[in-house]
């Protein structure tokens, strides 16, 4: 179990945090502003040793230095959010910046009520900044031509008072054409099937209850660091061994690394203490006791993650939360169709989700992204657009990877 035993050290050495949720850094134990490290031997004395290497064992120590860090990071949040409502008494909080990533934080204030709405920038950090520049250029426009101004007034109130999300699913990237999609499979020498929509969702069902490992590539690409459910990973989140399976067969990565639920809008109460919009995945909640498992035996440290702690194993974390995406009928069409066709199969209205890529590399883009990543990782299925491929039956000849993975 992780314990919060660095965060006295913190407060005394590190930060010194304001009622109002404003701090200052010392600097003496960063080396940002320096050099290309983030901290320096000051701070590894500090917490009693240099950072883990990749691959190496995750020590004890290295799980209380996160868990006190996380601790110190919510508290500052909450300090600000209740600082902002207090000065402003708006009801409405949008967050944006690398932090409000910080699923666990973000679910944290939404729990506390101090805000009625929460919405959080699905692109929050450096690129994200991106959007607020084309806000602000536009608005800019309007002003000065006073060109759709009452339109946009109009089409904005609707969307308030409707509680539409303007982003559309912050499916903002590129999209290929079944011909272009084609093209390319043949390129490759691709065996391949082409689909009908019912077809093809009853497959990629029928798939999923054998506990196979889906690749899921449909329509445009997300904008931002999630896998929304255009560019994912899908699997069956009932399934004991999901969470190992794809770690280290498909992403290529440490087995303990959790996955994220997506699940039907109007289901989400039913398996997580939460019943609100939740379409970036950037909300964590517990599950519903209802449907957690006990935990017994003396398990410490990574082992404890091996424990069945619900009926949703492979997306519950060892605190009994999950870091929730709900999914609509509006923002991504296809991905709710499935999750319904899914929730009629077996009862359940979740899936496990992640992205489309391996550890090292971006999230696939293009269909030969796509291909390319699936020939190279145990994936059992891809399905892009209207095509659905069997790894077993593909060429044996290799297909180089998009990207060379460079060793940590």
């Amino acid at each position: 179990m992780a314990n919060r035993r660095f965060v006295r050290e913190i407060y005394d050495h590190l930060i010194d945090v304001k009622p109002d949720g404003s701090f200052w850094l010392n600097l003496d134990y960063f080396d940002f502003l320096r050099s290309f490290r983030m901290a320096n031997g000051k701070f590894h004395a500090l917490f009693g040793g240099p950072p883990r290497e990749p691959e190496a064992p995750v020590e004890q120590r290295h799980m209380d230095v996160a868990r006190s860090i996380q601790v110190v990071t919510e508290e500052i949040m909450l300090k600000l959010a209740r600082h902002a409502r207090e000065v402003t008494g708006l009801p409405n909080l949008c967050m944006a910046g690398g932090v409000a990533l910080n699923c666990v934080a973000n679910g944290l204030i939404l729990r506390e009520r101090i805000f009625e709405r929460i919405w959080i920038q699905p692109a929050a950090g450096d690129a994200g900044g991106a959007l607020g520049a084309a806000l602000a250029v536009a608005a800019d426009v309007r002003r000065r031509t006073g060109a759709g101004d009452s339109k946009q007034s109009a089409s904005s109130r609707r969307r308030l008072q409707a509680n539409a999300d303007s982003m559309h699913g912050s499916l903002l990237g590129p999209e290929f054409s079944s011909g272009e999609i084609e093209a390319v499979l043949k390129s490759h020498g691709a065996v391949y099937q082409r689909l009908d929509d019912a077809t093809l969702l009853k497959r990629t069902v029928e798939f999923l209850q054998e506990e196979k490992v889906i690749g899921w590539v449909q329509g445009r690409m997300e904008f931002g660091p999630r896998a929304l459910g255009n560019r994912s990973i899908l699997g069956d989140p009932r399934s004991a061994k999901m969470q190992s399976v794809m770690n280290l067969k498909v992403k290529f990565r440490e087995s303990f690394r959790p996955f994220a639920p997506i699940v039907l809008r109007d289901r989400v109460n039913d398996y997580f203490e939460m019943n609100c919009d939740s379409p970036y995945m950037l909300l964590v909640a517990p599950v519903r006791e209802s449907l957690r498992k006990p935990v017994t035996g003396g398990a410490s440290g990574l082992e404890r993650l091996k424990q069945l702690r619900s009926t949703i194993p492979a997306v519950t974390h060892v605190d009994y939360s999950a870091r929730i995406q709900t999914v609509d009928d509006t923002s991504n069409p296809r991905l709710h169709a499935l999750l319904k066709l899914w929730e009629q199969a077996t009862g359940n209205a979740v899936l496990v989700n992640t992205s489309f890529n391996v550890r090292g590399e971006p999230i696939v883009c293009t269909p030969d992204d796509a291909y390319r990543c699936f020939v190279n990782t145990e994936m059992d299925y891809l399905v892009i657009g209207n095509f659905l491929l069997d790894r077993a039956a593909q060429p044996k000849q290799g297909v180089k990877p998009t990207f060379e993975r460079v060793p940590d």
